[in-house]
């Protein structure tokens, strides 16, 4: 009788496949690295989290690498789903998306929870710039550049590549100052005020 209940208390995971199993360990590694990180998680945490039978992420990822290399390409769809989100809210409006952005950054970063860039973190658990991870991190922000010159140049800054390159700085040292400083801190609201003196500095006239 004693086997039966001991039996019957222990959590039994099913053997997913395809698609349904895929979707649940990614969404079990999405929260457990960028809360955690991706070295302190090991995969018997990804299982027991997505509910899933430890078979099910063998059949659908070859190593604990890979779900690093998915979760980062998640991540990156998920930023650029933001980026692309501020900037729709003032279309054909390069200064004013620039400025958006600082505002919507500012919200998130104030939010219970929020890790800071996932990039960032990775980065800093990798510190090998040829690992697969750290080549994924580097597009991410190569990319981030390019964009943000991309808008610095429609907005007529007098030097679209140093403002860029201050914008960037900004945004890197707001994801710092999300996790130095307590969520809802007046120095992470002062991120927008930031960015438009940096904007007036740059002689882009506000509308």
């Amino acid at each position: 009788m004693s086997s039966e209940i001991d039996a019957a208390a222990k959590p039994t995971r099913k053997v997913l496949q395809g698609a349904e199993a895929q979707a649940r360990i990614l969404e079990a590694v999405d929260e457990l690295f960028y809360r955690e990180g991706a070295r302190a998680v090991s995969v018997d945490e990804v299982v027991k989290r997505a509910g899933v039978n430890k078979m099910s992420v063998y059949r659908q990822f070859e190593s604990k690498d890979d779900l690093l290399l998915h979760y980062l390409a998640r991540r990156d769809e998920k930023f650029w789903d933001y980026f692309n989100a501020s900037l729709s809210k003032h279309p054909d409006k390069p200064r004013e998306q620039l400025l958006q952005f600082f505002i919507d950054l500012a919200g998130r970063a104030a939010q219970p929870g929020y890790r800071g860039c996932p990039f960032v973190n990775i980065a800093v658990e990798f510190p090998d710039p040829a690992h697969p991870a750290r080549r994924m991190v580097a597009e991410n922000k190569t990319r981030l550049m390019r964009r943000l010159l991309e808008l610095t140049t429609q907005a007529g800054a007098q030097d679209a590549q140093a403002l860029a390159n201050g914008l960037a700085l900004l945004i890197e040292g707001a994801y710092a100052a999300s996790q130095t400083y307590e969520p809802g801190h007046p120095l992470l609201a002062a991120l927008p005020q930031v960015a438009e003196a940096m904007l007036r500095a740059a002689d882009i006239p506000s509308a």
